[in-house]
């Protein structure tokens, strides 16, 4: 008769410690990337505004005006200045304002919450920034 208590295996106690550390681990990372994905939002959509400010720019060299408020970004789109209109980060669309509030034109998000105002995140961000 063969001994086979010294059997290849973890026991329960080396899986319950290695489970306590791959949890303390993930906390630490979760802790730490949410954070940095907010940031990219935000830069995200002020790279947006710019590049669609650059676009209405040149929108009004060519016709010597900015798209009325009821022609909206649309008209960028139909003038061929961009292929599609994107929606920020948040999955809305970018809002347009002619005359601006905060100058000449207005072009901004209205942050993760969707809602005029807010902090951080949930905060307006637009070409007067």
């Amino acid at each position: 008769m063969t001994d086979n208590r010294n059997e290849d295996g973890f026991t329960l106690v080396e899986v319950m410690v290695t489970l306590v550390i791959i949890g303390l681990l993930t906390t630490f990372v979760v802790l730490n990337v949410l954070p940095a994905q907010g940031k990219a939002q935000v830069q995200k959509a002020r790279g947006d505004i710019s590049a669609i400010e650059t676009a209405l720019e040149l929108y009004s060299l060519d016709n010597f005006t900015y798209p009325t408020q009821q022609e909206g970004l649309e008209a960028l789109v139909s003038g061929g200045y961009v292929r599609k209109l994107s929606v920020d980060p948040w999955g809305n669309p970018y809002e347009y304002r002619n005359p601006g509030e905060n100058g000449q034109i207005d072009i901004y998000s209205l942050g993760a919450d969707g809602e005029p105002g807010g902090e951080e995140q949930n905060a307006d961000i637009g070409n007067w920034q």
